[in-house]
């Protein structure tokens, strides 16, 4: 009798994943709207009508802003991986390594659910 070779994750495992990726993004949105708020300055306070020159506090304001710009710029990315591995997902091709074409363990696909490599084949693509 020969193995049988697993090369998808059945419709179950799937929807697992589309729950937890789901979630992942609702968490990772929230998390965008605090950044964008703090970019933005959010809220209506004497800032608004604040004199427009500059003192020693502007510039630590400024770097706050390039630092939630930054990892909202991250955030938005990751958003836009997570939704590519739903769309991976209705394909039924999601964690299949794009590389080898073996099964993504699931250990690896809970801990990054936007994974298209396996730990061997991202490692193997480092070293070029």
């Amino acid at each position: 009798m020969t193995a049988k070779i697993v090369n998808r994750y059945s419709d179950e495992e799937l929807e697992e994943f589309r729950i937890l990726i789901e979630n992942k993004i609702a968490d990772a949105k929230k998390a965008m709207e605090v950044y964008q708020d703090a970019y933005n300055g959010a809220g209506n306070d004497t800032n608004d009508t604040a004199p427009t020159f500059k003192n020693m506090e502007d510039g630590n304001q400024v770097l706050s802003k390039e630092e939630n710009s930054r990892l909202a710029g991250r955030l938005d990315k990751y958003i836009a991986n997570l939704e590519a591995a739903l769309i991976r997902i209705e394909n039924k091709t999601y964690g299949i390594d794009r590389i080898t074409g073996k099964l993504i363990s699931k250990e690896r696909l809970k801990i990054v659910p936007h994974a298209t490599l396996d730990v061997d084949s991202k490692l193997n693509e480092k070293k070029k």
